[in-house]
């Protein structure tokens, strides 16, 4: 039975946000593990991030997820380590079809994005459809045609020279969102830690109204609740609030604290031979 085309990112942040809408919370899925991906899948979010740049994922573990993820109401985002041809051609052909690319710092960068997902004339991408989970092998009709439609490009502002050309980025054909990073903005300020800093807070306000003035979203990663608040009061149209091993590491630690005391811990180290 022929499939239909799914709906995309870019169909979802067209038909909720704006006057009418509201911005769409997401979170980060960076364990690697299919299982985590459909728990965080389940949560009542509006999408993730399962993340390759910072996190230990390959192709096969990628996959894994996207199958985990499939049939829940959650559109799931793809960032890729590097901004890189080949690999959005691998990530496509696995079924990604949201990808979030890294530090695009020009135009000419995002244009390259762009390219990779689409295919000859208009881009790069390598033919491979007929043996792909893109096209379902072959069952989506038409999807050499159609392709354009089952993706979205979200490029990623993450340095002061980003923040400078993001206008010019933004008028790049093809690509449908910016996603702000103010950690890795926060460094190439000079500000590294500092992502609350002033400075930093002022380029985010300017990409997110420079998306407006272009009449495309913009997001941001903010996981202090005051922050994302403010972020969405100045006109983030999605945004990410947590992460999955965030999630597990401050929950763990706060069992430690709720039934082990300090002096218990004390004593363990005390007691650790050392040549452990």
């Amino acid at each position: 039975m022929p499939l239909r085309i799914e709906k995309t990112f870019r169909d979802a942040l067209a038909g909720q946000t704006g006057k009418t809408g509201r911005p769409l919370a997401g979170m980060w899925v960076c364990s690697g593990s299919p299982l985590v991906a459909e728990l965080c899948a389940g949560s009542g979010l509006d999408w993730l991030l399962v993340d390759a740049e910072h996190s230990p994922n390959g192709l096969e573990s990628i996959l894994a997820q996207l199958q985990a993820i499939h049939g829940y109401p959650v559109h799931t985002l793809v960032r890729p380590p590097v901004n890189d041809t080949v690999l959005v051609k691998q990530y496509l052909d696995l079924g990604v079809q949201n990808l979030l690319i890294p530090m695009v710092n020009s135009a000419a960068e995002a244009e390259a994005a762009v390219a990779a997902t689409r295919y000859p004339p208009q881009g790069v991408r390598g033919v491979g459809s007929a043996l792909a989970r893109a096209a379902r092998w072959n069952r989506v009709p038409d999807y050499l045609a159609r392709a354009n439609e089952t993706i979205s490009v979200t490029v990623q502002i993450e340095s002061d020279a980003a923040v400078a050309a993001v206008e010019n980025i933004l008028a790049v054909d093809g690509v449908d969102a910016i996603f702000v990073g103010p950690s890795d903005l926060a460094a190439s300020m000079g500000l590294l830690g500092q992502q609350e800093h002033p400075e930093v807070r002022a380029a985010v306000e300017h990409c997110l109204s420079a998306a407006q003035a272009a009449g495309k979203p913009a997001g941001v990663n903010a996981f202090n609740p005051d922050t994302a608040r403010h972020y969405l009061a100045n006109g983030a149209n999605f945004i990410l609030v947590g992460a999955d091993v965030a999630l597990l590491a401050r929950g763990s630690e706060a069992l430690a604290a709720q039934y082990i005391k300090p002096s218990d811990v004390q004593k363990a180290d005390d007691d650790t031979p050392s040549s452990y």
